[in-house]
């Protein structure tokens, strides 16, 4: 006789914290696609509070779905996200230059930071890609600054870089811009809160819908 009585089956368990999720969390203003993104993050966070700073821009959801039936790539901010990712359930490539053997120097050269240098990278990938920002602000704001310049657009921006420096701003620049002036949708945390894994949670629930699993 084990000592210990808990669930060991893994789809059951996934079953039953989907079922108490949707208890325990507020989603009424997510429609049900929406609403798959949404208790993903309160799945991974534990915090079902966390939907409070969750935003999607006009067809974000959509637009996210559509690119992975075309097998858009994935780039990344660290490798932290890229290894979140369930790469079963894609068939494009996930990208993360961050430890690309230029980067430190060019880094250093410019006094930037690590993942800006990094994203020197990303203008020939961008176009039609998925965009999956989790950890660094100044990321979010270079790619921003890309699109600015005019480089192409990806299909979707997961903004959900987490601190107390920048983050926030970050966000609410994403925000306040990529839907209107770069006609690129957007789903993302406000606030300080969020994280490498809650951006490649956004990005597994997208996955996961498109190949027909929802909760």
């Amino acid at each position: 006789m084990p000592r210990f009585d808990y669930l060991r089956d893994p789809d059951e368990i996934e079953r039953q914290s989907f079922g108490q999720i949707r208890q325990l969390t507020d989603l009424s203003r997510f429609d049900s696609d929406q609403q798959q993104v949404a208790m993903r993050l309160v799945h991974t966070s534990g915090d079902p509070g966390i939907v409070h700073d969750l935003y999607f821009s006009p067809g974000a959801v959509e637009a996210g779905l559509a690119a992975l039936q075309q097998n858009a790539d994935v780039l990344c901010d660290i490798e932290m996200v890229s290894h979140g990712i369930s790469k079963r359930y894609l068939q494009g490539q996930v990208h993360c230059f961050l430890n690309s053997p230029t980067v430190a120097e060019r880094a250093r050269q410019t006094g930037e930071t690590r993942s800006m240098a990094a994203m020197t990278e990303w203008p020939t990938h961008l176009g039609g890609s998925i965009v999956a920002i989790g950890n660094a602000p100044t990321a979010l704001f270079r790619l921003l600054e890309l699109l600015d310049e005019g480089a192409s657009r990806p299909a979707l921006i997961i903004g959900m870089p987490v601190g107390f420096i920048n983050a926030a701003e970050s966000k609410q620049a994403l925000w306040d811009v990529a839907p209107s002036e770069f006609q690129t949708p957007c789903i993302t945390l406000l606030g300080r809160r969020g994280g490498s894994s809650l951006a490649a949670a956004t990005l597994n629930a997208l996955a996961r819908m498109a190949h027909g699993i929802r909760f």
